[in-house]
């Protein structure tokens, strides 16, 4: 199948889309704020760099989109052009990911993954139940359970 973009349109198109302060994340920014959470965003001197630092918890907090991410969701389709490229892309994103939880984990970071497809779709859930179980776990604050990914169900 042939692209209908020129590459140029194509590599401005790809420009434009966000990798921080996207819509979902502005949701659960705004409704952790609501519930008291006072946070950071973006914080450089972290691996992977979390959309959204809780300190005073010791919580960081990825907003995936699963596209992107390559969460096996309905969310993700891999394109039919150039899908060899987008299968590499997506693992070297899916990697960094790996190794940036990782070492959050081993600094005794806790760390909350929120998929996309938790906040839209067809399998999305209640925010206030999203922000709930998040809320709920960073409060808890238990080693047990070091690692939280809110997704589909």
């Amino acid at each position: 199948m042939v692209d209908v973009h020129s590459p140029e349109q194509r590599s401005a198109n790809m420009r434009a889309i966000r990798y921080k302060d996207t819509s979902p994340e502005i949701r659960i920014r705004k409704l952790l704020f609501a519930k008291g959470f006072r946070y950071r965003l973006h914080v450089k001197s972290l691996p992977g760099k979390p959309d959204i630092v809780l300190p005073k918890y010791q919580v960081v907090i990825f907003v995936h989109g699963c596209f992107w991410h390559g969460h096996k969701c309905p969310l993700f389709v891999i394109p039919a052009t150039r899908t060899e490229f987008w299968m590499t892309k997506i693992q070297m994103n899916r990697d960094r990911d790996f190794r940036a939880e990782n070492e959050l984990l081993a600094n005794g970071w806790r760390v909350l993954t929120i998929w996309e497809c938790a906040l839209k779709g067809k399998l999305k859930r209640p925010i206030e139940d999203v922000i709930s179980e998040a809320s709920q776990w960073i409060l808890a604050g238990d080693q047990e359970v070091p690692h939280l990914s809110i997704r589909h169900i």
